[in-house]
């Protein structure tokens, strides 16, 4: 007897968001080391082979589940118009904060994700920014917008190690002493900023969004990719 006939594009893809929302909430719950593939698909109401119809491994799952939330975040920085760096650092900052799976990643916190981790320790910038990071860095450079007797990639280094460090503090302190949200995230920006010796030029905002496109769509064509059916 012939099997069921593929679900539509539309709604394998609902499905696949489905299974994915319910690995994000285990993951945050119990995380990643506890969490099963016949936790998730529990928890998503779905056969244990259907989630392999999406992803042949535990790893790829929860990949994609890092790169939807960052098309996620990204989506809400090009929302908000940023027109400096500095405001790209205050929405970075602020979505970082607002979504847990993303600082976990950016401080590698091995409760949360464990294992996946200590696998992502190594690799690329700990702000997941890439080289096009560090493209839009050096176009700020060549407008003076940024001090130029550092390399893009020292730029990138002296956010990245800022950002992490106020992140990891943060979590450190005790929850009745934490800087408020709000205040952090301007602490971040000013101490980047002053670090890298900022001066806001109109013509940075067009480098900014053209950096954004870019990094939205390589963000969206890697996620495509994590969700096809095999």
């Amino acid at each position: 007897m012939a099997g069921r006939p593929p679900l539509e594009p539309a709604r394998q893809l609902e499905r696949a968001h489905r299974i994915l929302d319910a690995a994000g909430e285990l993951i945050l719950r119990w995380g990643y080391d506890k969490t099963t593939i016949d936790d998730v698909a529990k928890q998503a109401d779905v056969a244990k082979g259907t989630i392999y119809l999406h992803w042949k491994t535990r790893e790829e799952l929860f990949a994609a589940l890092l790169r939807r939330e960052r098309v996620r975040m990204l989506a809400q920085v090009r929302q908000a118009r940023p027109e400096t760096l500095r405001d790209l650092l205050v929405l970075l900052a602020t979505e970082l904060l607002r979504r847990p799976l993303m600082r976990a990643m950016l401080v590698s916190d091995t409760e949360v994700l464990g294992k996946l981790a200590r696998q992502r320790q190594s690799g690329s910038s700990s702000m997941e920014l890439g080289t096009a990071f560090e493209d839009y860095l050096g176009r700020l450079v060549k407008l003076g917008v940024l001090r130029a007797d550092l390399t893009p990639g020292e730029h990138v280094l002296v956010i990245s190690s800022t950002v992490y460090g106020f992140m990891t503090l943060q979590a450190m302190v005790p929850e009745e002493r934490r800087t408020p949200d709000g205040r952090l995230v301007e602490l971040i920006a000013d101490a980047c900023v002053r670090a890298l010796g900022w001066t806001p030029s109109a013509p940075e905002a067009q480098a900014l969004l053209d950096y954004l496109d870019t990094i939205a769509e390589l963000a969206e064509r890697r996620l495509a990719g994590s969700l096809r059916s095999v």
